[in-house]
Protein backbone atom coordinates (compact mmCIF):
# COMPACT_ATOMS: atom_id res chain seq x y z
CA UNK A 1 0.00 0.00 0.00
CA UNK A 2 1.36 3.02 -0.86
CA UNK A 3 2.80 5.57 1.82
CA UNK A 4 0.85 8.65 2.62
CA UNK A 5 2.27 12.43 2.36
CA UNK A 6 1.50 12.50 6.51
CA UNK A 7 3.57 9.54 7.14
CA UNK A 8 6.37 11.47 6.04
CA UNK A 9 6.23 14.84 6.83
CA UNK A 10 8.34 15.17 9.52
CA UNK A 11 11.32 13.83 7.26
CA UNK A 12 11.19 16.84 4.77
CA UNK A 13 14.51 18.66 4.84
CA UNK A 14 14.92 19.81 1.47
CA UNK A 15 13.15 22.85 -0.18
CA UNK A 16 15.32 22.80 -3.51
CA UNK A 17 12.89 23.64 -5.97
CA UNK A 18 12.55 20.81 -8.83
CA UNK A 19 13.48 23.12 -11.76
CA UNK A 20 17.07 23.51 -10.12
CA UNK A 21 17.51 19.60 -10.25
CA UNK A 22 15.08 18.36 -13.44
CA UNK A 23 16.27 17.34 -16.45
CA UNK A 24 15.45 20.16 -19.32
CA UNK A 25 16.45 18.40 -22.46
CA UNK A 26 13.69 15.79 -22.68
CA UNK A 27 12.77 13.38 -25.72
CA UNK A 28 9.91 13.28 -26.79
CA UNK A 29 7.75 11.54 -29.77
CA UNK A 30 4.63 11.74 -31.67
CA UNK A 31 1.70 9.31 -31.22
CA UNK A 32 2.44 7.74 -34.63
CA UNK A 33 6.44 7.03 -33.51
CA UNK A 34 7.15 3.19 -34.30
CA UNK A 35 8.50 1.25 -30.51
CA UNK A 36 11.80 0.95 -32.50
CA UNK A 37 12.46 4.34 -33.19
CA UNK A 38 11.43 4.82 -29.46
CA UNK A 39 13.52 2.03 -28.46
CA UNK A 40 16.53 3.76 -30.20
CA UNK A 41 15.90 7.09 -28.70
CA UNK A 42 15.71 5.34 -25.36
CA UNK A 43 19.28 3.80 -26.04
CA UNK A 44 20.94 6.73 -27.50
CA UNK A 45 19.88 9.05 -24.52
CA UNK A 46 20.23 6.32 -21.94
CA UNK A 47 17.02 6.74 -20.31
CA UNK A 48 13.83 4.60 -19.62
CA UNK A 49 10.93 6.85 -20.73
CA UNK A 50 9.92 9.07 -23.70
CA UNK A 51 6.94 11.18 -23.29
CA UNK A 52 4.67 11.32 -26.45
CA UNK A 53 3.47 14.57 -27.40
CA UNK A 54 1.11 15.81 -30.09
CA UNK A 55 0.06 19.50 -31.53
CA UNK A 56 2.60 20.66 -28.34
CA UNK A 57 0.80 18.95 -25.81
CA UNK A 58 1.55 15.93 -23.97
CA UNK A 59 -0.41 12.95 -24.34
CA UNK A 60 1.23 10.27 -23.04
CA UNK A 61 4.39 8.56 -21.40
CA UNK A 62 6.09 5.53 -22.55
CA UNK A 63 8.52 3.48 -20.63
CA UNK A 64 11.14 0.64 -21.41
CA UNK A 65 8.89 -1.77 -19.66
CA UNK A 66 5.58 -0.70 -21.68
CA UNK A 67 8.13 -1.83 -25.03
CA UNK A 68 8.80 -4.99 -23.24
CA UNK A 69 5.39 -5.80 -21.48
CA UNK A 70 2.70 -3.96 -23.67
CA UNK A 71 4.99 -5.09 -27.21
CA UNK A 72 6.78 -8.11 -26.99
CA UNK A 73 5.40 -10.04 -24.47
CA UNK A 74 2.05 -9.81 -26.53
CA UNK A 75 3.70 -10.80 -29.62
CA UNK A 76 3.67 -7.65 -31.30
CA UNK A 77 6.77 -6.13 -33.60
CA UNK A 78 8.59 -3.10 -32.32
CA UNK A 79 9.31 -1.97 -36.13
CA UNK A 80 5.22 -2.20 -36.69
CA UNK A 81 3.78 -0.98 -33.46
CA UNK A 82 3.35 2.80 -33.06
CA UNK A 83 3.73 5.01 -29.55
CA UNK A 84 0.12 5.19 -29.66
CA UNK A 85 -0.39 1.76 -28.55
CA UNK A 86 1.34 1.01 -25.64
CA UNK A 87 1.64 4.42 -24.12
CA UNK A 88 0.47 5.47 -20.85
CA UNK A 89 -2.27 8.07 -21.92
CA UNK A 90 -2.40 9.26 -18.30
CA UNK A 91 0.73 12.23 -17.80
CA UNK A 92 1.49 12.35 -13.90
CA UNK A 93 3.12 15.86 -13.59
CA UNK A 94 4.89 18.54 -10.90
CA UNK A 95 5.32 21.79 -11.61
CA UNK A 96 8.83 23.32 -11.51
CA UNK A 97 8.44 25.13 -8.54
CA UNK A 98 7.56 22.25 -6.30
CA UNK A 99 10.66 21.18 -3.42
CA UNK A 100 12.50 18.24 -4.06
CA UNK A 101 10.49 16.42 -1.02
CA UNK A 102 7.50 17.00 -2.00
CA UNK A 103 7.70 15.37 -5.25
CA UNK A 104 8.91 12.57 -3.50
CA UNK A 105 5.91 12.48 -1.92
CA UNK A 106 3.70 12.67 -4.90
CA UNK A 107 5.96 9.63 -6.51
CA UNK A 108 5.55 7.22 -3.72
CA UNK A 109 1.81 8.23 -3.24
CA UNK A 110 1.14 7.17 -7.22
CA UNK A 111 3.68 4.86 -7.05
CA UNK A 112 5.93 6.13 -9.69
CA UNK A 113 9.90 6.85 -10.87
CA UNK A 114 9.40 9.60 -12.81
CA UNK A 115 7.13 13.11 -13.77
CA UNK A 116 7.05 15.21 -16.46
CA UNK A 117 7.61 18.81 -15.02
CA UNK A 118 5.14 21.84 -16.07
CA UNK A 119 5.65 25.72 -15.92
CA UNK A 120 2.64 28.07 -14.49
CA UNK A 121 1.16 27.61 -18.07
CA UNK A 122 1.23 24.31 -17.74
CA UNK A 123 3.99 23.98 -20.66
CA UNK A 124 6.36 20.55 -19.99
CA UNK A 125 9.67 22.07 -19.26
CA UNK A 126 11.58 19.44 -18.02
CA UNK A 127 11.45 15.51 -16.18
CA UNK A 128 12.61 14.53 -12.69
CA UNK A 129 13.20 11.03 -12.01
CA UNK A 130 13.51 8.88 -8.52
CA UNK A 131 17.14 8.76 -9.33
CA UNK A 132 17.53 12.90 -9.88
CA UNK A 133 15.67 13.43 -6.30
CA UNK A 134 18.19 10.83 -4.37
CA UNK A 135 20.61 13.79 -4.93
CA UNK A 136 18.83 16.48 -3.58
CA UNK A 137 16.19 15.04 -1.03
CA UNK A 138 16.61 13.17 2.39
CA UNK A 139 17.29 9.44 2.27
CA UNK A 140 14.94 8.16 4.52
CA UNK A 141 12.62 9.70 2.48
CA UNK A 142 14.04 8.62 -0.93
CA UNK A 143 13.97 5.01 0.93
CA UNK A 144 10.07 5.08 1.95
CA UNK A 145 9.11 6.54 -1.53
CA UNK A 146 11.30 3.55 -3.18
CA UNK A 147 9.53 1.11 -1.40
CA UNK A 148 6.52 1.94 -1.83
CA UNK A 149 6.89 2.63 -5.46
CA UNK A 150 7.88 -0.94 -5.91
CA UNK A 151 5.69 -2.52 -3.10
CA UNK A 152 3.54 -4.76 -5.01
CA UNK A 153 -0.03 -4.68 -4.35
CA UNK A 154 -2.45 -7.37 -2.45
Amino acid sequence: MPIKSEQIQSETVSNKSIKEIMSKNVEVVSPDTLLHDVAKKMLNRDCGCILVEMDGRLIGVITDRDIALRCVAEGHHPSETRAEQVMTPEILYCRDTDTADDVTKNMAENRVRRLAVLDANKKMVGIVTLGDLSEHSNFPLIGKALGAICRREA
